[in-house]
């Protein structure tokens, strides 16, 4: 099938933007970030301060002028469901705008969502609908700031039938990703998911292409793609491991580097869906010059927040000072008479006294008690840390009732405390 042709419009990016909907794959659990995926999903996770990850790749969207945008649920949906609801309403239905939540509902099959192609295939109906010429696949579950506006003008002026967001890797790294095996114009040539030994970019010996997992395809290409892999026996129905493979032989496939516009760098994209890359993520945000600057007002992430009074820091004796350094700390938060050292605390956050909080990060509405040492820890939302509880500084103490990270991060949730919270979202 020919790429859409939009040469009368110069292939202008706002006309490629109006005529695209997003859909964002939201509802995988995360299992890798332990026990902040028992009751929500992995894009519902507290991320920066103040966000969702899932705030990222919507905020792309806004940002890059797709504003038809369908959100595909599954696992233990609730937590983002209401965090849409509540700070994803804005779009106006009358212009042709929507956040449309997509959950799995079995509406072609008597099954739920079985993996990322499927998902899709599933709301075909649904999505034939809206007459659309391109579809931009993206996961809900990764950090980072793209115009998907330019990689939609990559795709149609290179006539491509499916073109794919990558990442330049080092080899070692490139073992974790499906790897893309190009020619000198970007043509994909072989797509492997995790190989052993993957293909390197030409003209490097270093360096591999990995796939992001944003993909942009035209729609009646990609309808007719899912249909197929939907009447294959054996198919995972997965992108990766399905779709992709399928088509490269035959259909115009392109790798679209993601790359900072000015520099030529790789641009900042980080998958927090272990325990020690969201401490590590969450970490880099506090540094001076970050490489994901959240004080852009060029590109700003979108949220739902609470309408919180400012941050409070109370009591200035020497040996009682409240007080943070080398840190974010949200609105509503109370740090009375304890230090807050390198860490980042998200809202209605509560240090007491003589306590000292160091390269942690704490989620919204935790309660650190009296004289509490807390260091290199997640606190999950809604803790009550008791008075005199030390997490950070001995390993084999910490594994008794925590869950401890290869990277020595202790995660805390309210349930290893004894806290019954189900509600956690």
């Amino acid at each position: 099938m020919a790429a859409s042709n939009s040469q009368e419009y110069g292939h202008s990016v706002p006309h490629l933007t109006r005529n695209t909907i997003a859909l964002v794959l939201a509802g995988g659990r995360g299992s890798r970030l332990k026990n902040m995926t028992d009751w929500r999903a992995k894009p519902a996770v507290p991320f920066g301060g103040k966000f969702r990850i899932i705030d990222f790749p919507l905020s792309n969207c806004i940002n890059s002028g797709i504003r038809k945008i369908g959100i595909l649920t599954q696992y233990k949906a609730d937590s983002l469901i209401r965090h849409i609801q509540e700070g994803w309403g804005f779009l106006r239905g009358e212009f042709g705008e929507f956040v449309h939540l997509m959950p799995a509902q079995q509406r072609i099959e008597s099954s739920w969502y079985e993996g990322t192609a499927d998902a899709i295939y599933q709301n075909i109906d649904i999505l034939r609908t809206l007459n659309i010429e391109y579809v931009l696949v993206l996961a809900g579950d990764h950090i980072y700031k793209m115009d998907y506006g330019t990689m939609l003008k990559d795709h149609v002026d290179n006539e491509a039938d499916l073109t794919i967001g990558c990442l330049e890797v080092s080899l070692e790294e490139a073992s974790e990703f499906g790897v893309m095996d190009v020619d000198e114009n970007r043509r994909v040539r072989a797509f492997v998911e995790k190989p052993k030994n993957p293909p390197v970019m030409p003209g490097r010996t270093d360096t591999a292409l990995a796939s992001m997992g944003i993909y942009i395809f035209n729609a009646g290409f990609l309808f007719e793609q899912l249909i197929k892999d939907a009447d294959t026996k054996g198919s995972t129905r997965d992108f990766g491991h399905d779709i992709i493979p399928s088509v490269i032989n035959q259909y115009r496939v392109n790798a679209y580097p993601f790359l900072d516009m000015q520099s030529g760098q790789q641009s900042y994209w980080r998958d927090v869906g272990t325990i020690d890359a969201y401490w590590k993520a969450n970490m880099e945000l506090i540094g001076v010059n970050p490489d994901m600057n959240l004080y852009d007002n060029t590109w700003p992430i979108w949220t739902h927040q609470l309408q919180e009074p400012p941050a409070k820091f109370v009591f200035d004796d020497d040996e009682r000072r409240g007080m943070a350094v080398d840190s974010m700390v949200s609105g509503g938060c109370v740090v009375s008479g304890a230090k807050v050292r390198h860490s980042l605390l998200f809202s209605k956050v509560r240090v007491n006294s003589y306590s000292v909080v160091q390269h942690s990060v704490i989620l919204p509405e935790a309660n650190i008690g009296r004289n509490c040492q807390i260091t290199k820890a997640i606190i999950e939302k809604g803790c009550t840390i008791p008075e005199g509880t030390i997490i950070g500084d001995n390993q084999a103490d910490d594994e008794k009732r925590f869950h401890v990270s290869p990277g020595g991060v202790v995660l805390v949730t309210p349930e290893m405390l004894g806290q019954e919270r189900h509600h956690v979202r």
